[in-house]
């Protein structure tokens, strides 16, 4: 994944910039907890503010781009956590477990390391209405491949609390279903850059150009007429929390 990321994540702080209705999420389901560990970090998205964060991050380009602050930063993976047993009161992990290679024993280690709640945002691989799969048909089948089946959590961490994230139409946070109501955006080379399924699954030419085609006859607006009338949708992601 590190590799992948110093590849992908050259511009990512510019286009991957937290929204804030999700980080109210997020930092709600934190609680009071003070000292909080970040795995698979990034460049510091949805990290609250006025806590003690440790964050984890195995992409030497991705820490680059954290604005300086007083995190403790340490490179290194989900499955081989360098901190002692019970170290933090929480931790979380926000849209990355997917790119984990031993998900079951990197949520393992946030367990260990951690007294209080985790919380992890993630995805549904089993969502389907979303009209992107329609032109990208091979997202549907990476999300099968990477993300692990919602029921997994549970056999992973016991009891969990699992709750849909809607998301909001101008999200500020570039990820794949970012631009569900401004499909205009995913023609735009620089915003798939920073989305790390469409580095996945290769070349997306001839599907770019049903897009393009589809936006400029109306085809597109005509079959999603709808979208356009709402605030924020449900996208298929996830907030995963355990006592």
């Amino acid at each position: 994944m590190a590799a992948k990321y110093d590849i992908i994540g050259i511009d990512y702080a510019q286009l991957r910039k937290p929204d804030p209705r999700i980080a109210t999420r997020i930092e709600a389901a934190l609680g009071e907890a003070q000292k909080i560990l970040n795995v698979g970090a990034g460049a510091g998205s949805y990290e609250p503010v006025g806590r003690l964060l440790t964050a984890v991050e195995p992409s030497a380009k991705m820490i680059s781009q954290r604005v300086p602050s007083s995190t403790r930063v340490v490179q290194g993976v989900a499955e081989d956590l360098p901190f002692e047993v019970n170290s933090f009161d929480a931790a979380m992990a926000v849209l990355t477990i997917h790119h984990w290679t031993d998900q079951a024993k990197g949520l393992s280690e946030m367990r260990r390391v951690t007294k209080g709640p985790l919380v992890i945002l993630t995805y549904d691989p089993a969502f389907r209405d979303f009209w992107l799969l329609n032109y990208f048909p091979d997202l549907a089948a990476l999300d099968e491949g990477q993300m692990p089946p919602i029921a997994a959590y549970a056999d992973w961490l016991g009891d969990v609390e699992i709750s849909n994230m809607p998301i909001p139409h101008d999200c500020t946070d570039g990820f794949l279903a970012a631009y569900w109501r401004r499909p205009e955006a995913y023609l735009d080379p620089r915003i798939r850059a920073a989305m790390s399924s469409f580095h996945a699954i290769g070349d997306v030419s001839r599907e770019l150009s049903r897009l393009a085609s589809d936006l400029a006859d109306g085809t597109w607006g005509r079959a999603n007429a709808e979208l356009l009338e709402l605030g924020e949708r449900d996208c298929g992601y996830r907030l995963v929390t355990t006592g």
